[in-house]
This record gives C-alpha cells, sequence and structure tokens, in this order.
C-alpha cells in the first residue's frame, strides 16, 4: 500500500510541466524515494526502471560516449521496453554506480527535453561530490526524508483528525479530546519514527517490538554501508561517531566523546561523511543578527540531529541499553516530562522544521546561543520568515521557562515568536512593565509545526 507523501505534489507538479529538467532525487537510504517515483509512475502511459545495482549490464551504455539518443534506443532494446518521450517516466535508480550515468544527465536537458527522467540513489552524494560536474544549471535536485507527522497520521487513517486540527487558530484552540488525541499520537510517532517501512510495520501490526526489528535493520544496514564511504575513514569510527550523535543529540557536539582517543580532525570528517549520507542533520550555531543566517554562522558550534527519532532511539539503545526506559518514559509521562526530560521534543521539532520546507533547494537548520562566560541563553532554533527574524523555543510548563526568548526578542527587536510545545494553541503577551514595544510569543504544539505558517498570519 503507498503512503501519501508530501513531495508527491512536487513530483505530479513537474511531471505537468511543458518545460522540465532531469530530476535528482537525493536523501537518506530507505526514506522513500523508490517507492515515491514507482507512484509517479503510475501517472504515466508507460514506466521504465533501470536498477544500476541490480542490472550491471545498463553500466557498459554509458561507457562509450554520453550521446543520449544512441543510450535510450538501446536501453529500450535491453530491457524490452519502449522509451518515448512524453509517454514514458524513465527511473534511473542506484545511479550511484554508474558515475557516466550521473554526468549523462545533463544532455538529456538538451537532446531529449521532452523525456520525463528521475534518477536516485543510495550514497548518492558520495558519486556526486567525487564528480567535477553534474550539470548544474541542467538537473534539477530534490531532497527527500522520512514521513512527517502529518503522513504518519495519514498512513494511520486519521484524515479527519487531520482536518479538525487545520482549522485550529491560537484564538479558536483544539478542544481537549482532539488535542489528548493528537499528543498521544504524537508519543507513538516519536518511537515508530517516520522510515516508511517502519511506519508500514506499525500500521500493519500496531506492534512496537515488530518496529524495532525493522529500526535495527535500517541501522545495520547503515552501519553496513560504512565501508564504502571513503577508505579514508575507518567504519568504526563512523560508527562511534553517528551513536556518540545518538547521545549528544541538541548538544553542542564535543568530539572527545566519541571516544576511541580518535584526533578532532578524524571526528570531523565522520562528521562530513555522515551528513553526505543524510544519516546526521547539521544545526549550526549563528548571531542572527540578520538574514542569511549562514553569513554569520559559526561551524565551531554545532548541534546534531539523527535524520529520525525511532532511530535514535535504538540507536540509544545499542549505545547505553536505556530503552525501555526511555520507551516507558514518552508512553506515560506528563506532557511537561515527555517535553523537558531528554531531547526527544526538541530533535522531532528540528526535524519536522526542515521536512516541511521545500524540497526543491536544499535546507539548513541554525540555533541560537549567548557566548559570554557564564551564560546560558540559548534558542533551539531561528528561522526566515518573510524576510524575518523567527526564533523558536522548544518548551513545556509556564512562561516563566521563556527568559532566553524574551531577552531575544528584545536585542534583536523582535515582535514575534513561537514557542514549540504539546500544549494547545494559544498566546503570551510581553508583561515586562519597563517594555514599551509590543511582543508575543504563539504557542505552536509540537504535533502542529506543518501549520507554522497559518499561526503566523492569523
Amino acid at each position: 500500500m503507498y503512503y501519501e507523501r508530501q513531495i508527491d505534489f512536487y513530483l505530479f507538479e513537474w511531471a505537468k510541466r511543458e518545460n522540465h529538467k532531469p530530476i535528482l532525487l537525493r536523501g537518506a537510504r530507505q526514506v522513500g524515494k523508490s517507492t515515491a517515483v514507482r507512484h509517479l509512475g503510475e501517472s504515466f502511459e508507460s514506466y521504465v526502471e533501470i536498477n544500476f545495482e541490480k542490472q550491471p549490464e545498463y553500466k557498459a551504455l554509458f561507457k562509450e560516449n554520453l550521446d543520449v539518443k544512441r543510450i535510450i534506443p538501446q536501453m529500450s532494446a535491453i530491457s524490452g521496453k519502449s522509451i518515448q518521450p512524453k509517454v514514458t517516466l524513465l527511473f534511473l535508480d542506484e545511479i550511484q554506480e554508474c558515475p557516466e550515468a550521473i554526468m549523462a544527465l545533463r544532455f538529456f536537458k538538451e537532446d531529449m527535453p521532452d523525456l520525463h527522467i528521475i534518477a536516485a540513489g543510495s550514497l548518492l552524494e558520495f558519486a556526486l561530490d567525487e564528480l567535477p560536474t553534474f550539470g548544474v544549471g541542467r538537473i534539477h535536485s530534490m531532497f527527500m526524508y522520512p514521513m512527517t507527522f502529518d503522513e504518519f497520521l495519514k498512513a494511520n487513517g486519521e484524515d479527519l483528525l487531520l482536518q479538525e486540527r487545520n482549522q485550529a487558530t491560537i484564538s479558536n484552540p483544539l478542544s481537549e479530546p482532539l488535542h489528548n488525541k493528537l499528543v498521544n499520537l504524537f508519543r507513538i510517532y516519536i518511537l515508530v519514527g517516520g522510515m516508511p517501512a517502519v511506519v508500514s510495520k506499525w500500521v500493519s501490526t500496531h506492534d512496537f517490538l515488530q518496529c524495532q526489528e525493522e529500526q535495527d535493520d535500517i541501522v545495520i544496514s547503515y552501519e553496513d554501508d560504512f565501508p564504502k564511504y571513503r577508505k579514508k575513514i575507518e567504519p568504526n569510527l563512523l560508527r562511534q561517531t553517528m551513536r556518540s550523535v545518538a547521545v549528544q543529540t541538541t548538544n553542542k557536539f564535543v568530539f572527545s566523546k566519541v571516544g576511541g582517543e580518535y584526533k578532532s580532525n578524524d571526528v570531523k570528517k565522520a562528521l562530513e561523511m555522515l551528513t553526505l549520507a543524510g544519516i546526521i542533520i547539521p544545526v549550526t550555531h549563528t548571531s542572527a543578527n540578520g538574514l542569511p543566517f549562514g553569513s554569520e554562522a559559526d561551524k565551531s558550534f554545532r548541534k546534531y540531529l539523527l535524520l529520525d527519532t525511532g532511530l535514535m532511539l535504538r540507536l540509544l539503545n545499542m549505545t547505553i541499553g536505556n530503552g525501555k526506559e526511555l520507551i516507558q518514559q514518552i508512553l506515560t509521562s506528563n506532557v511537561t516530562d515527555l517535553v523537558n526530560k531528554g531531547s526527544m521534543a526538541e530533535l522531532v521539532a528540528g526535524l519536522e522544521l526542515l521536512r516541511y520546507q521545500s524540497p526543491n533547494i536544499r535546507n539548513e537548520l541554525f540555533y541560537w546561543v549567548r557566548q559570554a562566560k557564564n551564560s546560558q541563553a540559548e534558542i533551539d532554533y531561528v528561522i526566515n520568515y518573510n524576510q524575518s527574524i523567527l526564533p523558536i523555543e522548544v518548551k513545556a510548563g509556564t512562561q516563566g521557562g521563556m527568559k532566553s526568548l524574551w531577552l531575544f526578542m528584545r536585542e534583536k527587536k523582535l515582535e514575534k515568536a513561537i514557542r514549540c510545545s504539546l500544549e494547545n494553541f494559544g498566546s503570551f503577551e510581553n508583561q515586562d512593565k519597563e517594555e514599551t514595544a509590543q511582543r508575543e510569543v504563539l504557542i505552536c504544539p509540537i504535533y502542529a509545526v506543518s501549520m507554522l505558517r497559518n499561526i503566523l498570519l492569523n
């Protein structure tokens, strides 16, 4: 069964265009890239899939030259399927196994512009990193991630609940039963995560143990890939770094905590490799004095997020053996404890912020921390909203827990901020009598990050 994905809209919109570039679909292993392309293929008169890993004989077609007008007829002859412009969707999967095919993509735009072609692969970023060029301006990249909470709700048949949630506003929050139902489903989402195979297992079984088996298989498949990353990086260093990211997630990453007496420069390379593979996502410190955030970014102050909450829990269980305790806490803690204990809420909020952005560009995450000595002021995430700085703090409890947020708003002269929590929709107004400017903190439930723009507009 196919579960609707956010990227479907962008793929179908691309397919309808008169003028379109070949697509390079990028993302970590097992996030659903191939499945999404096959789903798109159902809307075409014909669909042809070539997998360079399973069908290595196709690599020879690209060795002689990159003349796509020669390659496509020969590809048709080998596959026994006609490949025609405006009729066929051609999917080149595991394209990293044939770097020449990646190089050839640029010529489809020039020599066969009416043919719809999508390429994807595992560890594709490494292949791209080693190519001098792969057709900048002639190929369109789309970036794909694990399933969002909204996609998880749809997969579980909660479309009506999603519709009700989407009608809520700051002034008209959800009824308590609907809010509680969303909180409970969000607890499950934290444990299951968004890897499609795991979500599918949950939908069919509602068995956490079977979901954990799927998650373990994915983690092992990632670790099995480590020897492919590059001969300069030890697989064991990659394994230890990945597990250290799980332990340190949402805190400034400390190289020495990786263990094994590895040099900081080697750990840095391992982090770069894991980032390229899409397994971890950097959150970079910025002074946030203006846009773009990257112009004031300090890469020496970085936090790292695992790409999926479910996989992170399995890694923590493998690393420090507290999986049962964490699962019990997530399922039974009150809302305040669920957010304040550990870093799961901050992790999932960051992942949701990233996944709801356009897949047409490589999006980044930033945070702010006051670097003065003995200062504890920190904003979990800062984003660009309508060319203005929007601070987002992941919190629970009372207004008293937002000192950093009010401080940041005063310093940067901002009128609005977001408190991301498992509270219902609502808001706080600045109660500082010494402040004359009107400032407001809007509550966006973590289960409604996709509604962030609507919340700000309303």
